[in-house]
């Protein structure tokens, strides 16, 4: 078991996951961050502290597809140890349908 980040983290971003996780899992993009399957030690911390919960574990149903983005995507993008500010627009995104279909950028975030 792993622990995986689905669509609703798509500009929100808000890295309170980052802050605790202990292993430094945590991969960014430009709009959303996910967790390196290989690297996550399935501790669990990071899952209560996303207030948009978009932390799931992998053995939830229907969430290859995000597993299969977020390995993707963590071979891609730069590592995330530091929490950063989350977009100033962050609390308007929470609630929007199909983020992925319509607003995934799957250009890497900034250092």
């Amino acid at each position: 078991m792993t622990y995986v980040v689905d669509e609703k983290c798509i500009k929100c971003k808000h890295m309170d996951c980052v802050e605790v996780c202990p292993v430094d899992c945590f991969y960014e993009g430009e709009n959303m961050l996910v967790i390196h399957p290989d690297e996550c030690i399935d501790c669990g911390v990071c899952e209560p502290e996303c207030p948009v919960e978009a932390i799931l574990s992998d053995t939830e149903d229907g969430i290859e597809k995000w597993a299969e983005i977020n390995r993707k995507y963590s071979d891609i993008w730069p590592n995330i140890s530091v929490k950063k500010e989350p977009p100033v627009d962050a609390e308007e995104w929470q609630n929007v349908k199909e983020k992925y279909k319509n607003h995934f950028n799957p250009k890497p975030g900034n250092k």
